[in-house]
């Protein structure tokens, strides 16, 4: 197998119909099949429809479809690509699994039921040297391949997803004892280069990798949570971002797991590992069945742990309270610990300040991550023969932000035996032993090799970058506290944000200049990437706030205008510049990549020119940009340019953002040549291969002049809009203001259609029009408010 064009997945519920909208976001098509009803619903019936119509027949597959249609978010990129998907049934359609390179089966999770589907229905029809996995999240893959013909074992695995497979980053391969080792590795390669996830080599062993420890976790916490007293609010006040784990926390990445999948994997757990020293850990909690019981299951059913309740005040929140069995609302509580590390921005520095703390909270967070900790040590080599394997299973699979092992770095290794022992624990022996599991050697990331004692490199897939590391092992060229300029190799520089939340200030503007002349002068060309939670999520607002309520209005239009000379230098730079944004980009953030001669986003990159819900207008050159597009488009085409500056319009007036990255063609934001990475870590690397292309005929091009502005007119139809609009209750009154702002300058001013215009006039425009805009009170509100809750003010 050198290939996949096209794949089947057998089993249309929600992880089967997933999986096959994800495998449809990369390209594939896919036959998804499932079984053929047994009944006529009433409908059907009073329809004259029978058993034998096609329609019928493909009912079960077709509803899984149509419900991948209205889930929220979608699983699919964009939605026209749930055309890749064809449905069909496992009897009539059987004999087109032999069109699919890889046959997925994603049914329920039932030992007797999977082998008779692989044996009944997949063995017969499936083609020669097409790979078969399954997607169970536990089985046995060894059982499963037993029941396979010799030619079908070496080519099947376990290729488990994690829910939702578009956002969830995990993908587990478990080989049998059969697999041939080049088929485990084609398909990891494929997984993680085509479908863009991290993918780890576990074993078989029950519930694998992730779900073993995170479930132990969980379960774990329930634990000492009823022996200490604690609610549920308390726990994941503890046990979310604070010490490194989702912001979820332990019970709201419970309602989305589902309390019934939670009890499932529990119970496999505790019925298979009878050998297991914590066995009884996995023994469900009697106030998590009664929670089934009353169809308690979590975010599926809205309501679980937490749940909302309406009032005459709003919504609210409540928690469960499992002694009383009813739920009360919730309080915020506060510890003293988690305060002081919420000013720690390093994850694994925030895990060791509250683990070292001296209140409640502290304690509980102790005592779970000591128990999950040692839990994980002796896991090696039972479910995987390598930490970073487990590590990456938590991160990728229950969004920790640090693994297990990279915890006990963090805490210090000596200093947890030290303390566990003190409290009368026992620690592994091979642990007290150890004094760091990574460390980076010559310039690579390595981590201890527990069986062999020595330091390892960790893997990665092929031509992923690491930043710190390249800058610590000589690759920084220049840096201030909030950016840095590293140099790629091959005569490629990057500019690297790392301010909080990548927010851009006068340092990254100022190192943007620096990184542009240091790649004119000694190399070929500049990425502009970073490797934080988000690329950018637009200018300092807390800086803009304070200089309002000074009234300092002169250092406000130098500050604009600052941005604005930063951006122009991007554009008409001597060499090619390729942005590589991934997660938030927004605002600045955004401009910056509209103003870069490429765009290479990963697939989940969500960008837009937000600035609306801050009560001001793109003025980092956003609006010019939309414009010259619009009017650019409309000279292609030889046609009239108002619909597109229309559309251009409505994306900054209804700060629209995009749901992936794929959504950006539509919007205007990536253009014909641009492309997307899958793949998160290699996003930095295809940028730079982009700008190798870019730069063997790179022509650098100059500020544009003599273009004709589509007029007050077009203004005036735009304002008439937005004021039916406002007449309809869909904007505000100062909505609306900002919106004709808006509209008047992408129009180009109070000018005649045609009149000739410069790119400087129009960032000209933007800038006065956001000045202006500053001293409104209106404007005030909404950024304090933005500061101050996170989301947008409709005043």
């Amino acid at each position: 197998m050198n290939r996949i064009g096209k794949a089947a997945v057998l089993g249309s519920g929600v992880m089967g119909a997933t999986i096959a909208a994800h495998l449809a976001n990369a390209g594939f098509p896919v036959l998804l099949l499932d079984l053929v009803p047994e009944n006529l619903t009433e409908s059907e019936k009073s329809g004259g429809l029978a058993l034998t119509d096609p329609k019928v027949r493909n009912r079960i597959a077709a509803a899984g479809l149509e419900g991948l249609r209205k889930m929220r978010p979608s699983p699919f990129y964009r939605p026209e690509y749930v055309s890749y998907i064809e449905t069909g049934n496992f009897e009539d359609d059987a004999r087109r699994l032999a069109e699919c390179d890889w046959v997925i089966e994603a049914v329920i999770e039932n030992m007797d039921i999977k082998k008779r589907l692989l044996a009944g229905t997949v063995v017969p029809h499936l083609r020669d040297g097409a790979i078969l996995s399954t997607n169970t999240s536990g089985l046995s893959a060894n059982e499963m391949a037993e029941i396979l013909p010799a030619p079908i074992r070496k080519n099947f695995l376990v290729t488990h997803f994690f829910n939702p497979p578009r956002f969830m980053r995990l993908v587990e391969i478990v080989s049998t004892r059969h697999t041939e080792p080049g088929v485990a590795a084609f398909m990891a390669d494929f997984i993680e280069r085509r479908l863009g996830k991290g993918v780890v080599q576990a074993k078989d062993t029950p519930n694998f990798i992730a779900n073993r420890i995170g479930v132990y976790s969980m379960y774990n916490a329930m634990r000492h949570m009823v022996d200490m007293g604690m609610t549920v609010e308390e726990v994941d006040a503890v046990a979310g971002s604070a010490t490194a784990r989702p912001g979820s926390g332990i019970f709201g990445t419970a309602d989305l797991v589902g309390i019934d999948t939670l009890i499932h994997v529990g119970n496999n757990s505790f019925s298979l590992l009878s050998e297991d020293e914590e066995r009884d850990v996995f023994r469900i909690p009697f106030f998590l069945q009664e929670m089934a019981n009353k169809g308690l299951l979590g975010n599926k059913s809205k309501q679980g742990f937490y749940k909302k309740v309406k009032g005459e005040k709003g919504d609210s929140k409540h928690y469960y309270d499992y002694i009383s069995g009813k739920y009360d609302e919730c309080r915020r509580p506060t510890f003293p610990s988690v305060g002081a590390a919420k000013a720690c921005g390093d994850p694994a520095k925030r895990l060791a300040a509250v683990v070292a703390g001296r209140d409640k909270g502290a304690e509980f967070a102790w005592r779970t991550l000591r128990d999950t900790l040692i839990y994980a040590f002796r896991r090696i080599p039972e479910i995987a023969d390598d930490i970073a394997s487990v590590d990456d299973a938590m991160k990728w699979g229950f969004n920790w932000d640090i693994g297990p092992f990279e915890m006990l770095d963090a805490i210090g290794v000596s200093e947890f035996v030290r303390r566990t022992e003190r409290e009368g624990f026992k620690v592994p022996g091979k642990l007290k032993s150890v004094e760091r599991f990574y460390e980076e050697r010559h310039g690579k990331a390595c981590r201890l090799d527990l069986a062999g004692g020595r330091y390892a490199e960790v893997r990665r897939p092929q031509d992923a970058v690491n930043l710190s590391i390249l800058k610590k092992s000589g690759g920084l060229v220049d840096g201030i506290p909030g950016a840095s300029v590293v140099d790629l190799g091959d005569g490629v520089f990057c500019l690297e944000f790392h301010t909080r939340m990548n927010a851009i200030d006068d340092g990254i503007l100022s190192m943007t200049g620096k990184a542009i002349r240091r790649a004119e002068e000694e190399g070929v060309g500049l990425v502009i990437a970073n490797q934080g939670r988000v690329f950018s999520a637009g200018a300092d607002l807390a800086n803009l706030a304070g200089m309002i309520m000074k009234g300092a209005y002169k250092s406000i239009d130098r500050m604009v205008k600052n941005f604005q000379t930063t951006v122009m230098e991007l554009k008409y730079s001597g060499v090619p510049v390729v942005a590589a944004p991934h997660g938030s980009a927004l605002g600045g953030g955004c401009e910056i990549c509209l103003h870069s001669d490429a765009i290479n986003p990963h697939a989940e990159t969500y960008m837009g020119l937000v600035e609306i819900g801050v009560g001001l207008l793109p003025a980092g050159g956003g609006t010019k940009e939309m414009a010259i597009r619009a009017i650019r488009r409309a000279e292609e085409g030889e046609t009239d340019v108002s619909p597109f500056i229309a559309k251009n319009f409505m994306n900054i007036a209804m700060a629209k953002v995009s749901s992936s990255a794929a959504e950006l063609y539509p919007m205007g934001f990536l253009r014909h040549g641009d492309a997307i990475t899958m793949n998160l870590d290699r996003r930095i690397s295809d940028a730079k291969r982009k700008v190798l292309a870019l730069s063997c005929n790179y022509r650098p091009s100059r500020p544009l002049t003599g273009l004709k502005a589509p007029g007050r007119s077009v203004g005036a139809t735009l304002k008439a809009q937005l004021w039916n609009m406002k007449m309809g209750g869909f904007v505000t009154e100062y909505e609306e203001h900002l919106g004709g702002v808006v509209a008047g300058v992408i129009t180009g001013g109070d000018v005649p259609a045609g009149t000739p215009i410069t790119e400087e006039y129009l960032l000209d425009l933007e800038r006065d029009a956001f000045v202006a805009l500053c001293g409104r009170k209106e404007t005030l509100e909404r950024i304090e408010h933005m500061l101050k809750k996170g989301k947008a003010l409709r005043n």
